[in-house]
């Protein structure tokens, strides 16, 4: 049961982050989450950014917290890793903690509230944006895709063998049409033929 599960939830991880990129980003760094909100029929893009101060990971249920401090008030937002409402999540600034939570921070302001910066290099995506998703589904749809194109071929070499009798037909109909005067003219030269052979025999007969 636990194999079909961790299946099922892969499958569904990797058709969320098709056309999305998740950079590695750990607690102590400084996010910028953009958010979609839909307001009726219309929709907009809202920028969410803070630090980074807790995350979970349990495979699609992945959460991660981010606090900010807005008016003078610490506001903190738990959003969903594979959410289809994040449009995308860009990292500003690298934090130097050496904690998995940093829930000290809510009893912390001003410069006590400060986190190092540290320059950990270029770190690969946690899910890069995938081009195709090598699924069950994607591997039926190829079969699928691969058996119409070859029913196509069929049905085009159909109609060209068709076009082809066709036009066979018509040229034999033709050149059939086109012998049959030449027969009927060459019958009625020779009747005109005969009696100028006669009509030649008979001057010469005469004396």
């Amino acid at each position: 049961m636990t194999n079909l599960m961790e299946t099922f939830e892969k499958q569904q991880i990797e058709k969320l982050t098709i056309k999305k990129r998740i950079p590695t980003f750990r607690p102590g760094d400084t996010l910028k989450v953009t958010i979609k909100i839909t307001e009726g029929d219309k929709s907009r893009l809202q920028a969410y950014e803070g630090i980074c101060i807790a995350r979970k990971n349990n495979s699609i249920n992945s959460n991660f917290t981010v606090r900010k401090i807005s008016h003078g008030e610490g506001v903190e937002r738990v959003f969903p890793l594979f959410s289809p409402s994040i449009d995308k999540i860009e990292i500003i600034r690298k934090g130097d903690v050496k904690r998995a939570k940093l829930y000290y921070l809510r009893d912390r302001t001003g410069k006590r509230a400060r986190i190092a910066d540290r320059d950990r290099g270029d770190e690969a995506d946690q899910y890069a944006m995938l081009e195709e998703t090598p699924t069950e589904d994607s591997s039926s749809n190829k079969i699928e895709a691969v058996t119409e194109n070859k029913n196509k071929i069929k049905e085009q070499n159909q109609e060209t063998e068709l076009v082809e009798k066709e036009f066979k037909e018509n040229v034999s109909k033709e050149t059939i049409a086109q012998e049959k005067p030449a027969k009927e003219t060459t019958a009625e030269e020779k009747k005109e033929e005969a009696p100028a052979e006669k009509a030649e025999q008979k001057t010469d007969e005469q004396p």
